[in-house]
């Protein structure tokens, strides 16, 4: 695989690099000049990492996550498909995150942004998986680091089946964000809409506080989500930003105290560092007859916030139009 470079004043980024990660399992490091990276790892198509110009990780990933297929990789970014969760007959979250994907040398054009230089495409296609989800498919990947930091995730699913059927599914990009003190984080956008409490048999509700607070284990799929959210970590002084494309639904996660303690690969007190909120479609599952092509986008970026009454500042570029997803 080529590896971009740049040179100017004896610097040299190494834009995309392949090397071996933790177990000798194949990973991607993309790099941007002014220092921040993102890590791929080809087992699942996952982001294990993503870090700021200071080096910062914006990600959260277990001290206990394993990295030995066939067990998943507990943090970062999962790609859960054909299924979330146990809504269906697969494996939790489906097969996507524990099979191994190709690196996509020819992927069909797509809209490039020629800013953007560090970047890879991966393609999942399908093989054993016929055997439980007996459909063809072919998944791409794009993940881009841009110049300032952003990361961004599309994906580009395809029916091939040469049969004539049809095939449905659910989608997540289960995005793990690293926070400080889980009690001092709040999520902005999500006030005053419906969602399936997964704590309470997926009964449905509507949101009634001004924004999402942690103070017990959450596990809720909000529906018909605005195109942007904000998670704010009060005690870092830190915004992430989560602006998506084709996911109407935004998962929001955090297990707690008790929860943690049963999961193998987390650590007991790891729930105070972590939440996600997910990027899906899950409540109106997609369906693509043959030939047709789904795609969806999340895009992340980390900035400094201001926290004044507990709002997000207006002057934020989080609350302009300018990422063309409005």
């Amino acid at each position: 695989m080529s590896v971009g470079t740049r040179r100017g004043m004896s610097l040299e980024t190494k834009y995309v690099e392949l090397c071996k990660g933790i177990n000798g399992l194949d990973k991607i490091i993309l790099r941007e000049v002014r220092g921040c990276s993102a890590e791929v790892y080809l087992y699942g198509g996952h982001v294990t990492s993503w870090k700021n110009e200071h080096g910062e990780e914006l990600l959260f990933v277990s001290s206990k996550a394993i990295f030995k297929p066939p067990k998943t990789i507990r943090g970062g970014i999962p790609i859960c498909f054909p299924q979330f969760s146990n809504l269906g007959s697969l494996e939790p979250h489906g097969f996507a995150r524990t099979r191994f994907w190709t690196i996509d040398n020819d992927p069909p054009p797509f809209p490039i942004n020629s800013s953007n230089k560090a970047f890879i495409d991966l393609i999942l296609k399908h093989s054993e998986d016929v055997k439980i989800w007996p459909h063809r498919y072919e998944f791409r990947l794009r993940i881009t680091l841009g110049p300032g930091g952003d990361l961004m995730l599309t994906s580009r699913i395809r029916n091939t089946n040469i049969d004539g059927k049809s095939f449905t599914f659910t989608f997540a990009y289960h995005t793990y964000f690293h926070v400080t003190d889980i009690s001092e984080v709040r999520v902005e956008g999500l006030e005053t809409l419906d969602y399936l409490d997964n704590l309470k048999n997926r009964e449905r509700f509507t949101e009634q506080g001004d924004a999402i607070v942690f103070e017990s284990e959450v596990d809720k799929v909000y529906l018909s989500t605005p195109t942007k959210i904000a998670i704010l970590d009060h005690e870092r002084k830190r915004t992430f930003e989560l602006r998506k494309d084709g996911l109407p639904d935004a998962v929001v996660w955090n297990p707690w105290d008790k929860k943690a303690k049963t999961i193998p690969d987390l650590g007991d007190d790891e729930y105070k560092h972590m939440l996600c909120v997910e990027a899906a479609c899950v409540e109106k599952p997609i369906t693509l007859k043959p030939g047709e092509e789904w795609r969806g986008r999340q895009e992340l970026s980390a900035v400094p916030s201001s926290y004044c009454s507990g709002q997000l500042d207006p002057q934020r570029a989080f609350l302009s139009d300018k990422f063309g997803l409005a």
